[in-house]
């Protein structure tokens, strides 16, 4: 079933649901995963998006995504000069992805201390992205709710290891996605969930020796 959101897209600056709304939340789902404040951002444009990124303000819109403006925010068509006057370093890229959707930015910033964090996603319409690589993990994240990103390794029994751990905290779960890099070696869950989520969950879920660490990634 269709959400209003989905058909009408969120409150935003213009000119386009896709090349503004998107990838302002594009650029602020990668701020958050991230963790700081970057210092340096590396833009790749792909598809749609490196042909008419200019012209449509797509530029603008990831930059004030990445500084943590919200889709409604009128400082978006100022956003490169609040990035240059705040210091961060930033650059365009226009190269293609391969297999990637049309509307695809691939984000890579770096802090001051040198901590670098690679987002891909892809703006799909009515201002809803999808974020289908972190660093170089295949993920599938929408950012409309609270997510649990969770690489661990690959050993029978860790999915329900953790859906009980959420069960036992009345964490109820509404979307979920596995990969992995080959049989036996490193996965990746990504879990969204209804609601908040707290540092407790987080805690239980480390207590399992083959799981390499559970990070809460808030709804953009």
């Amino acid at each position: 079933m269709l959400q209003v959101f989905d058909i009408i897209g969120p409150i935003m600056i213009g000119p386009s649901s896709s090349h503004t709304a998107g990838a302002v939340r594009i650029g602020k789902y990668a701020r958050s995963i991230l963790g700081t404040e970057p210092v340096k951002a590396r833009i790749r444009f792909s598809g749609s998006f490196a042909k008419t990124y200019k012209g449509h303000g797509t530029d603008k819109a990831v930059i004030a995504g990445i500084l943590g403006m919200d889709t409604d925010d009128a400082r978006i068509r100022n956003s490169t000069e609040i990035a240059k006057e705040s210091g961060l370093d930033f650059t365009f890229v226009e190269e293609n992805i391969d297999g990637a959707h049309p509307n695809t930015a691939e984000i890579t910033l770096t802090d001051a201390k040198g901590k670098v964090t690679l987002v891909q996603g892809a703006s799909v319409g009515g201002g809803n992205i999808v974020i289908n690589k972190i660093n170089d993990t295949n993920v599938s994240i929408t950012g409309k709710s609270d997510t649990l990103i969770i690489p661990h390794d690959d050993v029978p029994g860790m999915i329900a290891v953790v859906t009980n751990i959420l069960a036992e905290k009345n964490v109820n779960i509404h979307g979920f996605s596995l990969a992995r890099d080959h049989k036996g070696g490193t996965a990746v869950m990504t879990i969204e969930i209804d609601g908040d989520i707290d540092a407790s969950v987080n805690q239980a879920i480390l207590e399992n020796p083959h799981i390499h660490a559970s990070t809460i990634l808030k709804a953009i």
